[in-house]
């Protein structure tokens, strides 16, 4: 059964009384799309007010702290839509995306307020150091908002949204190259944005965002050369988005002062590296096999790992449940479904984007999972070059079968 004809399992399963009543209020849980810009705005005003400035420290600790513990109290969200239930859902397609829309406005102000705040008041470098982490998890935020906007190609309004999102943390070239390069090249060697075995966060940083930015202009300039235009058309949405952001951020610094723009660019910063950190557990060590014609398989569910708990998908916007997102990109991020055979990390992204800023942690919890998904075969594996002959070695033991789903 090819990856897009799959179903997954628990599609349709009977549910306990109390997972019914989670499918019937879900949607009002989504609603913490917009409450993520919203604590940041009541941050700043709290530490504006009080004077204090660990308030500023707020969404940072509610994205590193909370959401693991809560993931851990709450586990697993049961409810997978079935067809029926699709149909439903489809039809109030304008809350969904609408929520989107509010929260990507809210996006801007919180770091229109964030700036002044930090530039206005006198801050510890402690308190300084929590302002960033917390624009960056904004920014994070908004990524994946602009992830699912993005995708929505047939829709102007959700695309210019995602532009509009992008723009926010300055990171313009991410929905052309991720739609039209990650999609295409994902889980194999060819794909900047793919991570390997045995390599650390870090160096995937260094492969991974210069690889990405040069491969969406590249797509771009490709793009429009098919339409005889110039690269440097206004029709260019990499320089489209890049000018939102110039305005935006040379207003910002223009009316709070010459100290918000390295706030801004730092901060930005920050923010790529948390979709970084996301791109390095989606895919890490798992490779599609190469067909006898020289061209890889199709993407199937087993080359992504995947995630159900509740705090996290619902923050991400299941973007956890990212087999059915690479089956079906354009499915809407309340429609996505969890395959229960699909390989499944232990924690929700918070957790493992923490994990993976310790190579060394990461490698103890991740590289036996990547060993069992591929059945000892190392061959089957996306393995760092450099760490090539020091993985062969340690765990390389041929099998016949094919790779398998890897438990949590």
């Amino acid at each position: 059964m090819s990856y897009s004809e799959s179903i997954p399992p628990s599609s349709g399963q009977t549910l306990s009384a109390k997972d019914r009543r989670w499918s019937e209020i879900k949607k009002y849980w989504y609603l913490v799309t917009l409450i993520v810009p919203a604590v940041l705005i009541a941050s700043v005003y709290m530490a504006m007010s009080t004077g204090s400035g660990q308030w500023l420290w707020t969404l940072a600790v509610i994205f590193w702290v909370v959401i693991p513990v809560v993931d851990y109290i709450f586990e697993e969200d049961p409810f997978n839509p079935t067809p029926e239930q699709e149909a439903e859902l489809q039809q109030h397609t304008g809350y969904y995306k609408g929520i989107l829309y509010i929260a990507t406005a809210l996006q801007w102000v919180a770091l229109a307020s964030m700036t002044y705040v930090v530039v206005a008041g006198e801050w510890s470098w402690f308190n300084l150091i929590g302002a960033l982490l917390s624009t960056g998890a904004l920014h994070a935020i908004g990524l994946t908002m602009s992830h699912e906007l993005g995708h929505k190609l047939n829709d102007k309004g959700q695309v210019l949204a995602a532009q509009i999102c992008s723009a926010c943390s300055g990171y313009a070239h991410f929905n052309i190259e991720h739609n039209k390069g990650h999609h295409k090249d994902v889980a194999t060697p060819e794909d900047p944005a793919s991570s390997r075995m045995g390599e650390s966060l870090y160096q995937f940083a260094l492969r991974e965002l210069p690889g990405a930015a040069k491969r969406g202009w590249t797509l771009e300039a490709e793009r429009l050369k098919r339409q005889h235009r110039s690269v440097f058309s206004p029709r260019n949405e990499l320089l489209q988005t890049s000018l939102i952001t110039l305005i935006a951020y040379a207003a910002m610094t223009y009316l709070i002062g010459w100290a918000a723009l390295p706030f801004l660019l730092i901060s930005a910063a920050y923010g790529w590296f948390q979709l970084t950190m996301a791109n390095y557990i989606e895919h890490y060590g798992l490779l599609r096999q190469t067909l006898p014609n020289g061209r890889f398989e199709r993407c199937q569910p087993h080359h992504s790992w995947n995630n159900n708990f509740k705090a996290s998908n619902l923050l991400t916007l299941h973007l956890q449940r990212h087999s059915d997102h690479h089956a079906h990109p354009t499915r809407a991020y309340q429609l996505l479904r969890d395959y229960a055979d699909a390989p499944q990390l232990p924690q929700g992204y918070p957790a493992m984007m923490g994990l993976a800023m310790i190579p060394s942690a990461w490698r103890r919890i991740m590289d036996h999972r990547v060993v069992a998904w591929a059945g000892g075969d190392m061959n089957k594996v996306n393995i760092d070059p450099t760490q090539r002959d020091a993985v062969f070695a340690r765990y390389h033991q041929p099998a016949t079968t094919t790779p398998t789903a890897v438990a949590a």
